[in-house]
């Protein structure tokens, strides 16, 4: 197995002299986000929308079910035969679930020594114990904190668990991922692994995902807080700027209202 096949990441521009067309759309979105700090916040959280470089998914009537996984590059089952998450607990009853992604929205990883990880966590491959260099973004913890007490929280990453289990073990101290999902948890569509929302066993009026990559959410955009992708820049905001919105989606009955008007602004 290669090494960098358990972390699903984008491209860090810095590793890569050569970038592809849809990878430099992707850098100029980026730019352009940044050189528009200053502008309404939710102006800058939400324009990421118009950069999808994965065509979505034959058109589907807006789900009003909960579909199973694709069969890869296939249609999408109507009916599931198992949601991925368990009951809400009772502490949770009443909460908005959020789906938050892992790689390049809380942290970065690589098997490239960093000097200054946060954690280096030892994963096998093939009988082989590799060390992963992980680097979290600036402000997670106080992020991490704010949506444990707002929100019913998921980890879903279409990275392996091998990896992204212990990283998550040190990442979150305050135990506020209720439950992870892993790649397996994926649909495998066209190329990409997606986080379909209808599997988790939740209303998707009260489902907001936050990911760094518009492939991740191709089936419910609708539901999505689109975020920078993050390597190691220690000066970014991203995670405390997004506090406020997600104060405002936690009191909503139905999230997909409030983050449409916010589009639209």
């Amino acid at each position: 197995m290669d090494n960098t096949s358990i972390i699903t990441q984008v491209a860090n521009p810095k590793d890569e002299e050569l970038i592809s067309s849809s990878q430099e759309k992707v850098s100029q979105s980026n730019s352009s986000l940044k050189k528009h700090r200053n502008r309404s916040i939710f102006t800058h959280i939400f324009c990421c929308f118009r950069n999808y470089n994965v065509e979505p998914p034959s058109p589907i009537s807006k789900p009003c079910g909960l579909p199973a996984p694709a069969e890869e590059n296939g249609p999408a089952p109507k009916s599931p035969a198992k949601y991925l998450l368990p009951e809400v607990s009772v502490s949770d009853c009443g909460k908005n679930c959020v789906v938050i992604d892992l790689d390049e929205t809380l942290v970065h990883s690589s098997f490239k020594p960093i000097n200054n990880a946060d954690f280096i966590v030892p994963v096998e491959i093939d009988g082989t114990i590799h060390q992963v260099f992980v680097l979290k973004r600036p402000h997670v913890d106080e992020f991490l904190q704010k949506m444990g007490e707002l929100f019913e929280c998921v980890l879903f990453t279409a990275s392996l668990a091998k990896y992204a289990d212990p990283v998550a073990d040190l990442l979150d101290r305050w135990g506020v991922f209720r439950a992870r999902l892993f790649r397996e948890s994926c649909v495998f569509h066209r190329g990409n692994y997606v986080k379909d929302l209808g599997r988790l066993g939740r209303q998707l009026s009260k489902v907001i995902i936050v990911d760094n990559s518009p492939a991740s959410y191709i089936f419910h955009p609708e539901n999505a807080v689109p975020v920078q992708s993050w390597f190691d820049d220690m000066a970014d905001t991203e995670l405390l700027d997004l506090l406020p919105v997600f104060e405002g989606l936690s009191r909503e009955e139905d999230v997909t209202t409030m983050l449409q008007s916010l589009r639209a602004r």
